[in-house]
């Protein structure tokens, strides 16, 4: 279960953009080319945020597309299947862009804080 991992590194960069503060909500963008499984992805967060500032915090995950360059017919498309074919030939020869990234949009703070909520630097 890759999502752990991925999690953990979430969870890790959270905790240096929150510096201290309690994280009640977390928006991350994820390329389809990681695969992830939402319910795992789920679960992966809440056992990697536990115990730190983001324990409890939801977790709002938008998945982005891969880009398919289809070499046969030369149809660009893009998909949330990393195995797709082209939708226009159904042929197989396509070239995969995009869809790898993993970025933290957003955190929402808890009240009691004093900003509500802020956008992760860099």
């Amino acid at each position: 279960m890759h999502e752990i991992g991925l999690c953990e590194g979430l969870v890790d960069l959270i905790g240096k953009q929150a510096e201290g503060r309690r994280v009640t909500g977390v928006k991350v963008r994820i390329g389809a080319r990681h695969a992830v499984v939402d319910e795992a992805f789920d679960q992966a967060f809440a056992l990697a945020a536990a115990d730190t500032v983001a324990e409890g915090a939801r977790l709002d995950v938008v998945i982005t597309p891969v880009t398919l360059l289809c070499r046969g017919c030369g149809r660009v498309s893009d998909s949330l299947d990393v195995l797709a074919e082209c939708p226009g030939c159904g042929g197989d020869n396509v070239e995969y862009q995009g869809g790898d990234e993993l970025v933290l949009e957003s955190l929402t703070f808890a009240e009691e804080d004093r900003c509500a909520s802020a956008s992760p630097a860099g």
